[in-house]
């Protein structure tokens, strides 16, 4: 199995077949448009005026579960995000990506990219704090933990890293370069 033997919602509710992306690079990120980490939508947008054309395809999955910071339609989430960053990339519909609700997607690629940790920056220092006081066993799963998590899959459809929120965005270029 890889990602894409999966099926996906647009933003119109219309499915759409991940194999449309075959021998694409992905980086699958689940967003959000009021989170301290949504500002990481002008580095998304800048790696993909750079590597687009190199074969990337950045999948972005706005998700309302983590303090509800992704409220409003589709519509709304897309207009801020074209509004406000540019975005030009693939913007699907709002999912959950943990629980009974949670998108197969995302099931899949929990259960195949296990979590490894938030990096020792001031940002990681604080989501796990913030999360150990909610979970004192969080690190024991490998749920999304918050908004901005990223998955890189290569060209086969096969999932290459897992990348939380507090990864430096340089080093998650880097990553997608060393596989396009």
């Amino acid at each position: 199995m890889t990602v894409y033997d999966f099926k996906v919602k647009d933003m119109n509710g219309e499915e759409v077949s991940l194999r449309d992306y075959e021998g694409k690079v992905l980086l699958i990120v689940n967003t959000a448009t009021e989170c301290g980490f949504t500002p990481q939508y002008t580095e998304l947008q800048e790696m993909y005026d750079e590597l687009h054309d190199k074969g990337l395809e950045i999948l972005d999955f706005p998700c309302n579960q983590f303090g509800n910071q992704a409220p409003g339609s589709n519509d709304d989430i897309h207009s801020f995000c074209t509004g406000r960053f540019g975005i030009s990339f693939p913007q699907f519909g709002k999912v959950d990506v943990n629980g009974e609700n949670a998108d197969p997607l995302f099931l899949y690629l929990e259960e195949n990219a296990p979590f490894k940790g938030f990096d020792n920056n001031p940002q990681g220092i604080a989501m796990k704090a913030f999360l150990s006081a909610k979970d004192k066993d969080y690190k024991k799963s490998n749920t999304v933990k918050w908004n901005f998590t990223k998955f890189l899959i290569g060209k086969d459809g096969n999932i290459i890293d897992r990348f939380e929120p507090t990864r430096n965005m340089k080093k998650v270029t880097e990553a997608v370069k060393a596989v396009l």
